[in-house]
């Protein structure tokens, strides 16, 4: 297979098989990333869409070609929290039922973290998504975001202290 950095160099001038390629690496890891933040695979389905599109659309735009993942899953990131402000403009009916309530409040709980993980800065919560998700360990997301090591650990470990803050208010 072509080296990675090539294909990006590619899919910036325009090549389509490159991006496809670029594309097919890192999907699977961002509709994860997509399904667990908004629990619903057809919204998931289509922020993933709807990120790809946009990360083709201003491929050209890339600054780095090593920047890639990080870049595109940041795309992803900003989808996603449109997503949930659109829930949180939805309202549902309560017909009195229990269940009911007892679903709701695990709804309003789950939308809480997910609020608090989106209000953490964008490197922070794309470092904690990246090794709470998806496994990445310290080292390659250092080498993903083009970051140090010890920075991107000391980033987690500072955003995990700001989300356990944010939910223990």
């Amino acid at each position: 297979m072509e080296n990675y950095l090539e294909l990006v160099r590619k899919a910036k001038r325009g090549d389509t098989e490159a991006f496809a390629a670029l594309y097919a690496e890192v999907y699977e890891n961002m509709y994860r990333f997509a399904l667990y933040t908004l629990r619903h695979t057809q919204d998931a389905e289509d922020v993933v869409g709807e990120a790809v599109t946009d990360a083709f659309a201003s491929m050209k735009k890339l600054r780095s070609e090593e920047a890639f993942q990080g870049w595109i899953f940041q795309i992803l990131s900003n989808k996603c929290k449109d997503k949930l402000r659109e829930y949180t403009r939805k309202t549902c009916e309560w017909d009195g039922s229990f269940s009911e309530t007892e679903h709701a409040i695990g709804q309003e709980e789950s939308a809480i973290v997910r609020k608090s993980f989106f209000d953490l800065a964008d490197e922070e919560r794309m470092i904690i998504a990246m090794h709470l998700f998806f496994g990445y360990r310290s080292r390659e997301i250092a080498e993903i975001l083009h970051m140090n090591e010890n920075t991107v650990r000391s980033k987690e470990s500072r955003g995990l202290k700001k989300l356990a803050g944010k939910l223990g208010d």
